[in-house]
């Protein structure tokens, strides 16, 4: 059997009980999401009382969250946005601890969460770019959602993918197959990316750093 075969029957579309990575994935992600959401949450609620009040992230004319929040992109939806990420969080944290504690998540869910993701991470990539190119400011929680965010979209979906809830051609799989096994090399790519962004945006700051 040659090698590509070899790879193409490793991701053939499986119906076993989804491995516990996902869940711990999935759990962690959720955890950390929500405490991020919720420190951003309390320190909104504080500005909000006292516009006088200095948000525990703001540590820099750079690194920041209090312009962040009071801003138009800080409640998009006419409502703070980390509202958002709270329900979310909550929701993937509950969903998580059910995978690790046996459960089989139907179909309907496993796209609902991939769907939910993809919306969460192209959100994440909008408020990435008005932050660096429009309000001039990195938010540390911020970042913080972000990168979870980014984490979830990718391993849901590669979970997905493996497992059949997102059929895959058969002329797909070998593809599959190489991306799966150079995994936390495109994450890493990506979460790259978005570090040079950062460090070219600011660079006269961090350079001064030094």
């Amino acid at each position: 059997m040659d090698h590509g075969s070899h790879l193409a029957r490793r991701t053939r579309p499986r119906t076993a009980q989804p491995g516990r990575r996902i869940g711990w994935l999935m759990t962690t992600a959720g955890v950390i999401g929500w405490l991020a959401s919720f420190r951003l949450t309390v320190d909104d609620w504080r500005l909000l009382k006292d516009p006088g009040y200095r948000p525990s992230c703001d540590i820099s004319p750079v690194v920041g969250c209090g312009s962040a929040m009071s801003s138009w992109q800080g409640n998009l939806f006419g409502f703070p946005n980390m509202l958002l990420g709270l329900a979310a969080f909550a929701a993937v944290t509950a969903l998580g601890v059910a995978v690790l504690t046996g459960a089989r998540l139907h179909r309907t869910l496993w796209l609902a969460l991939n769907a939910g993701a993809l919306a969460g991470v192209g959100f994440s990539h909008w408020l990435i770019w008005q932050s660096l190119y429009e309000l001039n400011r990195l938010c540390p929680y911020c970042a913080v959602v972000w990168t979870v965010t980014v984490a979830l979209f990718w391993y849901v979906s590669l979970h997905n993918l493996r497992h059949g809830v997102i059929p895959v051609p058969a002329h797909g799989r070998s593809l599959l197959a190489l991306v799966v096994e150079s995994h936390w090399i495109l994450l890493g790519a990506w979460y790259g990316v978005i570090v040079v962004l950062v460090l070219t945006r600011f660079w006269t700051y961090w350079s001064g750093l030094l």
